[in-house]
């Protein structure tokens, strides 16, 4: 008798703040909040550096503290989505419809971890 193969995973990034970290936090760290109104879409981004980027440069200055979150997702749900170049070439996103984040909430193995924390001393780094 064969064990199931596990599926295989995508590994996401999420630079946050710290309105958006509490409410995965009261998830248990498994899933992302609804987006509001004026969010209709949902980019978690293909690669930490970026996602430092993001909490460091804009996410520290808006809110006074950024955070890199880590996730890992089922591949095959996100195949859906086409990986989104924003910018230049190592500035790849997901573009996920409001509507769909549940979905992908569902998708999501393991827990969201934090893995960077930056404050405004970092955001000259």
């Amino acid at each position: 008798m064969s064990t199931p193969l596990a599926p295989a995973l995508t590994t996401l990034w999420r630079p946050t703040g710290p309105a958006e970290l509490a409410l995965v936090e009261a998830s248990g760290w498994t899933a992302w909040p609804p987006r509001l109104p004026e969010q209709p879409i949902f980019y978690p981004v293909l690669n930490e550096e970026y996602a430092i980027r993001i909490a460091r440069d804009w996410n520290v200055p808006h809110s006074g503290v950024g955070y890199v979150t880590r996730f890992q997702v089922e591949s095959s749900f996100l195949e859906r989505y086409p990986v989104q170049q924003a910018g230049g070439r190592t500035i790849l996103e997901l573009w996920v419809p409001a509507e769909d984040l549940p979905d992908l909430n569902a998708h999501i193995v393991g827990r969201i971890e934090v893995v960077h924390e930056f404050r405004p001393q970092d955001a000259t780094a």
